[in-house]
């Protein structure tokens, strides 16, 4: 009966520590790593800018605004940083001409259903996946970070051209 009793007992800890995020499986991160870049990917193929927007990290969230106001100052645009930030929190204006733009040449089926996904090194609150498209020469790198406790996609920091 006590053997019975500390058995139910240990289980009913183990059950609160995991609920309250204590006990862990393994693949916990990884899972909610590979999710968060899965989920955007899944945005862009519904077209839905504000959760692509929410899903990028802040370092790719300022390079795009910033690339933005520039083009649109060269045309006689006169935005500022703000009202730029919150078309595209609200998927509406410039970042609806932006993301439609992007995905005219970039087809998030191809990382969706035609590659393979790989976790790579997992350090200090950046991930990197490992995608292989299956007729690219080399795999793409995903950045992922950690920003206040949730893991959102680098998009510039890994695609953009590096500016030496």
């Amino acid at each position: 009966m006590k053997k019975a009793f500390f058995t139910i007992f240990i289980a009913l800890i183990m059950i609160q520590l995991s609920l309250n995020g204590y006990c862990q499986k393994p693949g916990d991160e990884q899972d909610r790593i590979l999710v968060a870049a899965e989920s955007i990917f899944k945005a862009m193929k519904k077209k839905d800018y504000p959760k692509i927007w929410a899903l990028l990290t802040n370092a790719s969230k300022s390079i795009i605004v910033d690339d933005v106001v520039k083009e649109e100052s060269k045309s006689g645009g006169k935005y500022s940083r703000e009202a730029v930030h919150n078309d595209f929190k609200a998927g509406s204006g410039l970042a609806a001409v932006y993301w439609s733009n992007y995905l005219a040449v970039f087809n998030p089926d191809i990382v969706l259903e035609r590659s393979k996904w790989q976790m790579g090194k997992v350090a200090g609150g950046k991930a990197i996946i490992i995608i292989t498209y299956h007729k690219a020469d080399r795999p793409a790198e995903l950045q992922v970070f950690k920003e206040d406790g949730t893991w959102k996609v680098g998009l510039e920091e890994t695609f953009r051209p590096s500016r030496r």
